[in-house]
């Protein structure tokens, strides 16, 4: 049975998914280490992409050449953009952007060269599943985390979204950058560093393909100033619970 890959950037994104893959064995390919398992009865494997497009693209495209995944799921944090996502929101996205994409004046600003086309969309099957799981999840945030730990970290009464997403290989933390990427794409509900890179190497061998993100701050002046503890005490637990409701209900 072909494997069902999920890929986070960062260690604490991961770190509690590992003890529940069953019969979980580690392997190195490159410099990743890639743990395979099964997971509600379904083969899976779990890789640390790191940080970065350049990253997520050696990541997937080694996961596909080496693994044979037959889809690909992408879990972490992103910062919010649009007025409508706040702090502990989840974003399922519909589809992916390079913002710091441009070519001009040999192609259009945003537009991957050779491919004709600036926006690489997710597998639709995938989404709708995710979505459902998400908002499962988000019914009773407070089964997963406690209600002390969401007021701290100003999460009140989290929503999902579906929508476009931007990646870019910086982390947009300061507000000036955040408006000039709302007025730039206002369609655009979160940003972060990684789908965009995977979403093109799923286009370019054919593989499904969705992401997930918990929207860990406003990408503005604030976003630094307590991310590792949201990552470590919400996102981490958000994406088991959201992993662990979608691989058991397909």
């Amino acid at each position: 049975m072909r494997p069902i890959a999920i890929m986070g950037a960062m260690q604490e994104e991961l770190a509690g998914l590992r003890p529940h893959l069953t019969g979980a064995q580690t392997i190195t390919v490159g410099s990743r280490e890639v743990t395979s398992g099964t997971w509600h009865g379904h083969n899976v494997v779990l890789v640390l992409s790191r940080i970065g497009k350049v990253a997520a693209a050696t990541t997937a495209t080694a996961l596909i050449e080496r693994f044979d995944v037959k889809e690909i799921v992408f879990t972490g944090v992103a910062g919010g953009l649009s007025p409508q996502v706040s702090v502990g929101d989840m974003v399922v996205a519909t589809e992916f952007i390079q913002h710091d994409m441009d070519a001009s004046p040999l192609f259009p600003p945003l537009e991957v060269p050779l491919y004709g086309q600036a926006h690489f969309p997710t597998d639709i099957n995938m989404r709708q599943s995710l979505q459902i799981a998400a908002e499962g999840v988000l019914k009773n945030p407070s089964q997963w985390i406690h209600p002390d730990v969401l007021r701290a970290l100003n999460v009140h009464a989290p929503k999902v979204h579906s929508g476009l997403v931007l990646s870019g290989d910086r982390f947009v933390a300061t507000s000036l950058e955040s408006q000039a990427l709302q007025q730039r794409l206002p369609l655009a509900l979160a940003v972060e560093m990684e789908g965009a890179a995977v979403a093109q190497v799923c286009h370019d061998y054919g593989v499904p393909f969705a992401a997930v993100r918990t929207i860990s701050d406003r990408a503005d002046d604030a976003a630094t100033m307590a991310f590792t503890r949201f990552i470590n005490e919400v996102a981490s637990r958000y994406t088991f619970a959201l992993l662990d409701a979608w691989l058991g209900q397909k």
